[in-house]
């Protein structure tokens, strides 16, 4: 029996560290290697619900079984709508309007953006992430820990996911850097406050996650707080040039 157990902890260890391999691969290649972006996420897709597959999830375990469709799409349209709402009130408070400010997205040509936010952001960042952490690796997780620590892990790996992606990012928002400071120490003030905040929505994501029985809603807010940022940052650059 000893035996057994340990053999199914050693397959169950190997299944998660595939899976966080893949993810590193995938963080480093994407940025590596922008330009095959779309590539790196929907072959890491792929190769993480395989994965997850193989441990012996099923797709309800994952988020995807179509009962819960209805009512996943149902919410991330509630989703996509609050967080239109709240953007367009902050927008509209000239204290937090330069919040949202992003020299960054500002650089971007018009189809640049557009090709960011409708393709990159859903069939690239949202799909791998969500699929990633909130499906195959919350599955594996709940599985074999239950759900609290499953939350928890996901959510701490979610913020350490951030590291390369927000280096610089003080420098490209005001409002950041003037939070942050600037130089060596900006930098890190900045990545702290990224992997913190991004953390945070991942604790949130994985409770709708969890709640609904869907993995639509977590993509749905994970899109709308990225894709309408794209939106009202051009706007927010524009005003102050």
């Amino acid at each position: 029996m000893t035996a057994e157990v340990t053999g199914f902890l050693d397959l169950g260890l190997v299944a998660i560290g595939a899976v966080l391999v893949m993810m590193l691969l995938v963080n480093v290649a994407s940025h590596q290697m922008p330009q095959l972006y779309l590539f790196w996420c929907l072959g890491g897709s792929v190769v993480v619900l395989a994965i997850g597959l193989l441990d012996g999830a099923t797709l309800g375990d994952l988020g995807l079984a179509p009962s819960t469709w209805p009512a996943g799409l149902i919410w991330s349209a509630v989703l996509i709508g609050i967080v239109l709402v709240v953007y367009a009130v902050g927008f509209a408070w000239r204290r937090t309007q330069r919040a949202f400010a992003d020299r960054r997205i500002a650089a971007m040509s018009t189809r640049r953006a557009i090709w960011n936010a409708l393709v990159e952001l859903p069939f690239g960042t949202v799909l791998f992430e969500e699929v990633a952490f909130r499906g195959v690796l919350y599955a594996m997780l709940v599985s074999r820990s239950g759900v609290p620590w499953a939350i928890a892990w996901c959510s701490i790996l979610f913020g350490l996911w951030h590291i390369l992606p927000s280096l610089g990012s003080h420098e490209s928002n005001a409002a950041l850097g003037n939070v942050a400071g600037q130089g060596r120490r900006g930098n890190v003030v900045a990545v702290g406050l990224s992997v913190l905040g991004t953390g945070a929505f991942g604790v949130v994501f994985c409770l709708l996650r969890q709640l609904i029985g869907s993995l639509f809603p977590p993509m749905a807010l994970h899109w709308a707080l990225n894709g309408w940022g794209y939106v009202f940052a051009r706007h927010a650059s524009r005003r102050q040039q």
